[in-house]
């Protein structure tokens, strides 16, 4: 069997008040079409299209090569939108899939229930149902004496009895290719919208005689479509639901679920551990044992097992096996710790690669460094590392210890068991084994505070 889907993504979203065309906007690390390009690949889809409208460039960017891209220059109704890709499929032969860009939490295992139905029943068109208790908003699904489905009504056109339906339309559909685009060009725009809809083939095909048939029973959260901010965080929350269930059933501990994000996108290995607060975003992976929390924010960033992250931010970075990070520390992008570093409280960590076992325990600024092994750096240290024109390295080499409040102007290298006075400004190299000191002289006035009284 070969099977295709058109992903319809061209309405602009007015009520969502973005610039940015909706089927981009991020629900669960991703933008709503990537989920519902994800879920037509599961479900076994050979060739994908997506239909862009409004930003239509920014939507083929985002899209690359995960499909083809036809575009809807007006907007003039779904039967309309799915025609424009016509021409992509004069040499694909089997069954289309039609699914709305808008629809992140649609599953490839519904697609695939809705493909087999169709199959089974030899039909030309097969339409997802669901039942609802408020259907507003809906197209219902109208059904003969017999229970086949007669027709859909859009809720704009629908009679005060079609109202009190209960039985929507979710917008998914499986067709037979065969002569399903020569039947869009027949629709008409004869509704309350003046636009051509899809839904408006089912009638034709009845006339026809050609076999209809309903997939009933889907999940409403699965098709609950987004057209403002606040659908766009309902459905967040069903999509962060389900991430989380999967993360436990895997044996992840998770303190407290209503506190606590975490992306689809995101990988976490058994016996870790989410403290209330954390977030969790992008392509992050956490390693077994690792406890993440509380109040942790942890971005497109690996972090190794058993380390522990409390109260911090961490992004875009590599944190070792073992390593202990925060309260209150800032972890910035091209940061790499080693096994066992311990980065402590109110310390920022940018650009560096820290070796195993070293410690930045409080109160610094580390930028553009490579630390080695073994390191002891002082409360309040600092490396000089901007000129205000470039960026310059600081080397500090094994087992060298950094006196507090030191400042280290780079380009500047401290060698292996070297030790650096407390309160030294550094401008120059100090050698292996060396003791560097940039202090003033230190003066002492006897009696001065006891003359400056009188």
């Amino acid at each position: 069997m070969r099977l295709a889907a058109v992903i319809l993504a061209a309405g602009k979203g007015t009520r969502m008040k973005s610039a940015l065309p909706k089927v981009l906007h991020k629900v669960g690390g991703k933008p709503m079409l990537g989920h519902v390009l994800d879920a037509v690949v599961r479900a076994g889809v050979q060739k994908k299209v997506v239909v862009a409208g409004y930003g239509g460039e920014e939507v083929k960017s985002y899209v690359g090569d995960l499909a083809q891209v036809v575009y809807q220059e007006q907007q003039l109704g779904t039967a309309h939108a799915l025609l424009q890709a016509k021409d992509l499929f004069t040499d694909f032969s089997g069954h289309l899939l039609v699914v709305c860009g808008d629809t992140p939490l649609i599953t490839s295992d519904t697609l695939s229930m809705l493909v087999r139905e169709h199959i089974d029943n030899k039909a030309a068109a097969t339409v997802l149902t669901a039942f609802v208790d408020d259907p507003t908003g809906y197209g219902r699904i109208i059904r003969n004496d017999y229970g086949g489905l007669s027709r859909i009504v859009e809720q704009k056109d629908a009679s005060a009895e079609e109202l009190q339906v209960k039985e929507i339309n979710t917008g998914v559909y499986c067709f037979a290719l065969s002569g399903l685009f020569e039947t869009l060009q027949q629709i008409r725009p004869a509704n309350a919208q003046g636009e051509y809809y899809l839904t408006d083939i089912i009638e034709i095909y009845n006339r026809r005689n050609l076999k209809v048939a309903v997939c009933s029973g889907a999940d409403i959260n699965e098709v609950m479509g987004v057209n403002n901010r606040r659908q766009l965080a309902a459905v967040g929350k069903v999509l962060r639901d389900r991430v989380l269930n999967r993360l436990m059933d895997e044996g992840v501990t998770v303190i407290d679920p209503q506190s606590t994000y975490v992306d689809s996108t995101v990988i976490i290995e058994p016996d870790a551990v989410l403290y209330p607060g954390s977030i969790i975003e992008g392509s992050t992976k956490i390693a077994s044992q690792a406890v993440i929390g509380p109040n942790t924010r942890i971005v497109d960033s690996t972090v190794a097992q058993g380390c522990q992250i409390q109260y911090s931010v961490v992004l875009n970075s590599e944190i070792g096996s073992g390593c202990s990070v925060g309260p209150y520390a800032y972890i910035r992008p091209g940061t790499k710790l080693g096994a066992d570093v311990k980065i402590g409280d109110f310390v920022e960590v940018k650009n560096s690669v820290v070796g195993k076992k070293s410690k930045i325990p409080h109160l610094s600024y580390i930028g553009d460094a490579v630390i080695g092994v073994g390191v002891n750096v002082g409360a309040g240290t600092i490396t000089c590392n901007y000129d205000g024109v470039n960026k310059h390295i600081t080397e500090i080499e094994d087992a060298a210890f950094i006196g507090s409040n030191t400042n280290l102007v780079a380009p500047v290298k401290v060698g292996s068991g070297a030790v650096i006075g407390a309160g030294s400004t550094i401008t120059k190299d100090v050698p292996q084994g060396a003791l560097g000191l940039a202090r003033g002289k230190q003066v002492n006035k006897e009696g001065w505070a006891r003359k400056k009284g009188k």
